[in-house]
């Protein structure tokens, strides 16, 4: 198993490396999410989108278009023209993050809008946005994890009194 460190949140948020443990290859199961297909108005202004805001890996294909692996190199998938955006929640998919907030400010900072505010999912630490493209996803923050982040962050390991229960 290699390792490799993964930033979160995008430019203008505090930059946070963890070291994310990741076998060479995707994992393959029945039933997982592995391709996404995302309607785009300019490919290369939403690849830049979401390679600064989330950190993704964007890729020239041998045919020419451009193609993203996320942040866990778990999902590829590439951007699409002449399909009308996702601009209205059917079908939600939620990007799991580091920090809500610090996401907001880069989705803002890199040309998105914010569409659903932290809260409205209580308990859960949700926000909904808006891409250049226009299309609505979802961003979700581990409680648990956001808590292990801070705590490497500031210089101590978790333990069963700093976790969150």
């Amino acid at each position: 198993m290699s390792e490799r460190k993964s930033r979160s949140a995008g430019a203008g948020a505090a930059r946070e490396f963890v070291t994310v443990a990741h076998n060479k290859h995707p994992t393959l199961a029945n039933g997982k999410i592995c391709y996404l297909e995302i309607p785009a108005l300019d490919v290369r202004r939403s690849a830049e989108f979401y390679e600064k805001v989330f950190g993704w890996r964007v890729r020239q294909r041998g045919d020419g278009s451009i193609a993203f692996d996320d942040g866990a190199e778990e999902v590829s998938g590439t951007w699409v023209l002449g399909r009308p955006p996702a601009t209205s929640p059917g079908l939600l998919v939620h990007f799991m993050v580091d920090s809500v907030a610090a996401t907001i400010d880069a989705v803002i900072a890199h040309g998105g809008a914010l569409v659903q505010p932290i809260g409205a999912g209580a308990p859960e630490i949700t926000a909904r946005f808006r891409d250049p493209a226009g299309n609505v996803f979802g961003l979700y923050q581990e409680p648990r994890r956001s808590s292990a982040v801070a705590n490497q962050t500031a210089g101590f390991a978790p333990t069963p009194a700093t976790e969150r229960p």
